[in-house]
């Protein structure tokens, strides 16, 4: 019986555990014949160790599938190339990239080090950038390829302490929108997924008050595994037709994110002196202004 995903070669970053770990063990129960790429670092980006990819690339050859591993990191153009060529050496194609590689360095923004900013925007946004592109060179000639990009509610929606974090995931989104404009005349889709786990990424939300705790338990009954299928759906011949979206998995539900767009105008003729905006125009605004609020506020209802 054929699977969703036969004859694709898929990379799948930061597959050494966690949601990238659930997502390469899906495509290869797909079908898929999957690059693990993970260079095996912390939370925080120290270290490097090819252990986590070698034990996802177990755990899919005992399921019968068809896995090698790269540890070459997704940070610098070179290095990134190196991911997509790995797969043309062990299996002669490239079809699909999930850009889920990641790294925290949290911190309130006034105490925020540029050290910290750097790293997380090289390896979340630059990363996406350094190996869609490099798999934008195959793509184009075989005009057919699909890409979807892990990004979060911290950027889309917004988060306390995660600046640079929110920062590389909302550009993610933009990203994505754009390589879906340039290369949908060579059939190449790119779709963001916006995701909620209890995994090593998530593991270092403060738990102190009350408040927090309610939300690390709810967050501790959504495994990884449950973000995968729609991954796995994306990359499909099935979703030939999706393309620019940005989807969310939370629990059992699936959700479509909106994009901006204007919600409110005002026409004054001769244009605006700065006295009539404060006057006029932006107490007539402020009822439609977005609110300052957090993704889990914005989310008010339990994980179902």
């Amino acid at each position: 019986m054929a699977k969703l995903l036969d004859g694709k070669v898929i990379v799948v970053t930061g597959a050494g555990g966690g949601i990238g770990r659930e997502i390469a063990i899906m495509m290869a129960d797909a079908g898929a014949k999957v690059i693990i790429n993970d260079i095996g670092a912390s939370l925080h980006g120290e270290g490097q160790s090819a252990t986590p990819a070698e034990q996802t690339k177990s755990l899919i050859n005992q399921r019968g599938g068809q896995a090698e591993i790269s540890t070459d990191s997704v940070a610098g153009w070179d290095s990134a190339r190196k991911i997509i060529q790995s797969a043309l050496d062990h299996f002669g194609r490239i079809d699909g990239v999930v850009n889920n590689a990641g790294v925290l360095r949290d911190g309130i923004f006034h105490r925020m080090t540029p050290e910290d900013w750097n790293l997380v925007i090289n390896v979340h946004l630059s990363g996406c950038f350094f190996t869609s592109r490099a798999a934008a060179e195959h793509f184009r000639k075989q005009e057919s390829g699909a890409l979807v990009h892990i990004t979060s509610t911290s950027g889309l929606i917004g988060n306390v302490g995660q600046a640079n974090y929110a920062a590389a995931k909302l550009g993610i989104t933009a990203l994505s929108k754009s390589i879906a404009l340039d290369m949908q005349r060579y059939n190449v889709r790119s779709n963001c997924l916006s995701p909620w786990a209890w995994s090593r990424m998530t593991s270092s939300i403060p738990s102190q008050t009350p408040e927090q705790q309610v939300v690390v338990e709810k967050l501790k009954a959504m495994g990884p595994e449950k973000n995968a299928p729609l991954a796995v759906a994306l990359m499909s011949d099935a979703a030939k037709d999706v393309s620019g979206q940005v989807f969310g998995t939370r629990m059992n539900e699936l959700y479509l994110f909106s994009s901006a767009k204007p919600i409110r105008s005002m026409h004054h003729d001769g244009g605006w002196t700065p006295e009539e905006i404060a006057q006029i125009a932006l107490p007539a605004l402020r009822s439609a202004f977005m609110p300052l609020d957090t993704s889990e506020m914005a989310f008010g209802w339990d994980p179902v």
